[in-house]
């Protein structure tokens, strides 16, 4: 009992960490409906910056093109350190809220979640750019609070820990009196109810915003800074800590200060005591398959469906002036015989060039595939999925396992996919019942725990160090990848992908056409109108994350094949941001936005093409484009290519004349 009463108390500090960035959350939506995915990636960057300047007295500004540094002071003090941290958080919040949020206040949650999305893809990259990791050029960590041993009865818990709960339960009591006794404590919760109603009685729901953002992003630094002794800082895995902060949120409905703050020292707790449970019983106290890690980050996951599946709701309606539908879906046309001739010779081309050239042709093929998946599910059905990249690696490693045990290749690529279609329809079947962020939220928690749970298991994918992929051979011939020498990335396996992306498009092109797609855009388009005109909902959905899972099946399988050696790092949660971003930003409700997504993705042809520096800053340029994109262009490049076509072919047509409308009802 002592044993786990010191990791209940163990936990106390990661539950502090994750209740003080959930505190964060709900202010952001209370004042800007915003689900902010970034939330903790603007705490790693804060972090970051904090303890570089703390050592040397440099400020990393977060503007890249702007001098990445600015010397203030010689030898920087705890406290100044501090202030400094503060002061910069809070500047970093408003400028978010100006230049991100507040355009975005009339926008539908599609536009919220992917300007969130390339935000946190932005100081990803600026913290990897901008902080050495490792080596020399590290700099000391040094603690903020004191992690000297306290005796609690027969238990001892580090001084941290403590100090990190008190910490938590202070700043929820000054936010719950804030809240309720203060005049802009009121305001802010009238902005909330009634923006109208507040804008009519004299109140500014911009300088509420700017100040709460303010609040929200000091605290996620704060939260970060004082973790570090305990987690670490890590420019990958550290913003991911929104996801158990989002679970926590999701408890308090978004709304109580203190119901979020209990649910995150609960997640926290509840980790702790299982890591120290599995460390207590060793190595056999788990299945030889199931990582420990995996089974930590499943918690969050299990509570976000328990809260979705009891609740039946999405979050709460935070009330909005106006309210947007997504872009809309053009009818895909035949393609007529001249363009897939040109297409076939500039990808024969490609295929015969130099290996740099074919393996960006390859990503770009695969990206393409992928972003397909993203079309159906988000720009044909409306449903955010944050996990294509997960259900691939499912497909990948099954595929590694299924093709070493000898089984052809043509049933390997069914059987893996079929694979990645159960996973994703039997994990998203408890989201059927929401829509918008709470969906990004949920799928965004099943991605971590696979991604910890099934790509981490070295029965699955062997661990850090991947798995070989076995030779691909089709009717005889060798189609695979070497690691070396003149075959490497041979044209015959840039044949098989473009192949397979083709028959890939053709597919969802078809469905789009079908009274199937014309149900997902009901659906869609609204979902009480479809299910009124008899439509099974329920059954429309299901069947679009069968066929997006099948899609993201298909893309993992040919990753498999591409590389002599399958690593998990292949299908990290990042890259499904970046999928479904990129995405987004191409175009997420049309085949040819999907083409455009795979051309940009990085080490696809537009990165081969532009060169190492293109690649160095591609994700940083991209997070930046996503925001633009959201914020002016909600229908992706490939929507207003299509819209100044249309402009220059018949100006006096509006640009709905040359587009599907979104059906209202369906018989």
């Amino acid at each position: 009992m002592s044993a786990t009463f010191e990791s209940l108390l163990s936990g106390l500090g990661g539950g502090a960490v994750i209740a003080s960035l959930a505190l964060g959350l709900v202010l952001t939506y209370r004042t800007s409906g915003v689900v902010n995915f970034a939330h903790a990636a603007i705490g790693t960057y804060i972090a970051f910056a904090y303890f570089e300047f703390r050592e040397t007295g440099d400020l990393v500004t977060p503007v890249l093109g702007l001098p990445a540094r600015v010397h203030l002071v010689p030898r920087p003090t705890l406290a100044t350190a501090l202030v400094v941290a503060i002061v910069l958080a809070a500047a970093l919040g408003a400028l978010v809220y100006v230049l991100v949020v507040r355009p975005l206040r009339h926008q539908p949650p599609l536009a919220r979640v992917v300007a969130s999305l390339g935000l946190m893809l932005y100081l990803q990259e600026v913290v990897r750019l901008r902080f050495p990791i490792g080596g020399a050029g590290a700099v000391r960590r040094r603690p903020v609070l004191p992690t000297a041993p306290i005796r609690i009865g027969a238990t001892t818990v580090s001084e941290n820990r403590l100090l990190l709960a008190a910490f938590a339960v202070v700043v929820t009591a000054a936010l719950a009196l804030v809240f309720t006794r203060t005049r802009f404590g009121l305001a802010t919760r009238a902005a909330a109810d009634n923006e109208r109603g507040a804008v009519l009685i004299g109140l500014s729901p911009d300088r509420l915003g700017v100040v709460n953002w303010m609040v929200a992003s000091v605290l996620a630094g704060l939260a970060v800074i004082v973790i570090e002794p305990i987690n670490g800082l890590d420019a990958s895995l550290t913003p991911l800590l929104v996801v158990p902060a989002v679970a926590a949120a999701l408890a308090g409905r978004l709304s109580s200060f203190a119901v979020t703050t209990a649910a995150g020292l609960a997640i926290g707790m509840t980790q702790s005591a299982i890591l120290g449970w599995t460390t207590r019983a060793g190595s056999g106290s788990l299945p030889h398959w199931l990582p420990t890690t995996g089974v930590q980050q499943a918690v969050p996951l299990v509570a976000i469906i328990a809260i979705l599946t009891v609740r039946g709701d999405a979050l709460p309606d935070r009330a909005a002036i106006v309210a947007h539908r997504l872009p809309a879906s053009p009818t895909p046309r035949f393609v007529p015989l001249w363009a897939v001739a040109a297409i076939a010779t500039v990808a024969a081309t490609l295929s015969v060039a130099d290996a740099s050239l074919r393996h960006g042709l390859i990503v770009s093929l695969i990206a393409i595939v992928l972003s397909l998946s993203v079309v159906v599910a988000t720009g044909f059905s409306g449903q955010i999925s944050l996990a294509p990249t997960a259900l691939a690696g499912v497909a990948g490693f099954s595929a590694v396992r299924l093709g070493t045990a000898g089984v052809p290749f043509l049933v390997v690529l069914v059987l893996a996919v079929a694979v990645a279609t159960a996973v994703g329809v039997a994990l998203m079947w408890p989201a059927t019942r929401v829509r918008g962020m709470t969906l990004a939220v949920a799928t965004l928690a099943i991605a971590v725990a696979l991604e910890q749970i099934v790509l981490a298991s070295p029965a699955m994918s062997g661990g850090a160090a991947g798995s070989a992929t076995p030779r691909l051979e089709l009717l005889g011939w060798n189609l695979g990848v070497d690691a070396t020498g003149a075959d490497n990335f041979r044209p015959q396996f840039v044949a098989l992908c473009l192949a397979l992306t083709v028959i890939a498009a053709v597919s969802v092109a078809s469905l789009r056409r079908s009274r199937v797609g014309l149900r997902w855009l009901a659906v869609r388009s609204n979902e009480r109108a479809a299910a009124a005109a008899g439509i099974n909902v329920t059954a429309a959905k299901l069947g679009a994350v069968a066929v997006s899972s099948a899609l993201a099946g298909l893309a993992g399988v040919l990753t498999a094949y591409s590389v002599t050696r399958l690593s998990p790092t292949s299908f990290m949660v990042a890259g499904a941001l970046a999928t479904v971003a990129l995405t987004y930003l191409a175009g997420v409700s049309s085949i040819s936005g999907a083409v455009l997504a795979g051309i940009i993705a990085p080490a696809g042809l537009l990165t081969v093409l532009g060169g190492a520096e293109g690649e160095r800053t591609s994700m940083a340029v991209s997070g930046i484009a996503l925001i633009a994109a959201a914020v002016f262009a909600p229908a992706g490049l490939t929507g207003l290519g299509r819209s100044a076509w249309h402009r220059l072919r018949s100006p006096r047509t509006s640009r709905t004349a040359h587009t599907a409308a979104e059906p209202e009802a369906l018989a």
